[in-house]
């Protein structure tokens, strides 16, 4: 209901240009007065909600490289874990500086534009990718199994490609600059250490990939 009303209020501009990623602070200060205290516990919450994707994120990715380093696709560093803990530390570390290096010297929309742009083409990989092995690899042994395979996964990149089609011309040259990079790495490293054809190394014992 509270975004129905907003939208009611607002013009599309004030959400894509004027506002944007404190679209509805801005449009409540703009279009409600006296309710300033509301734009301000709203700003307070988006800054909570980030906080928490973020972290979920850069934990998730450390968890990603660790079982790309130990295909051989990245360093090993990447796959160490804690003696202690048994989580992958290091590569906690290293996306965590990462991480405050790039929000601290790039501006907050071009980040949010392009982790958008990432996450949706991320998303659109993995419905073609579950698709092609349920197609050449029937046979391996899965926990869960997509329903209405060919229907879900048309239909989700579908909606992500359309959705990636309005982020604009700058968004898709960055997203292009950054599969380059990608790719350069991958044949120059990935390519010449790759271990997938190989036996998979054996799970350091009592690691955690959740915690």
């Amino acid at each position: 209901m509270f975004a129905y009303v907003l939208s009611g209020l607002a013009t599309v501009e004030d959400f894509r240009t004027a506002g944007r990623e404190a679209s509805v602070a801005f449009a409540i200060t703009k279009y409600m007065p006296g309710y300033e205290w509301l734009s301000k516990s709203v700003t307070v919450a988006i800054l909570a909600g980030f906080s928490s994707v973020i972290l979920v994120l850069l934990l998730g990715q450390s968890r990603v490289f660790f079982s790309m380093s130990r295909d051989g696709l990245v360093p090993r560093i990447f796959s160490d874990v804690h003696p202690k803990f048994r989580t992958p530390y290091k590569s906690n570390l290293l996306f965590f500086a990462f991480t405050g290096l790039i929000a601290a010297i790039v501006p907050a929309d071009i980040t949010g534009e392009m982790t958008s742009i990432g996450t949706l083409f991320a998303f659109i990989l993995v419905c073609a990718g579950v698709w092609i092995m349920r197609r050449r690899r029937p046979d391996l042994e899965r926990g869960f199994r997509v329903p209405a395979l060919p229907v879900v996964a048309t239909l989700g990149i579908i909606v992500c490609g359309a959705m990636i089609l309005g982020l604009g011309y700058m968004n898709w040259m960055r997203l292009i600059i950054w599969l380059l990079f990608g790719l350069i790495f991958y044949f120059f490293y990935g390519r010449t250490h790759s271990r997938i054809n190989e036996p998979p190394p054996e799970m350091p014992k009592g690691i955690s990939l959740t915690k």
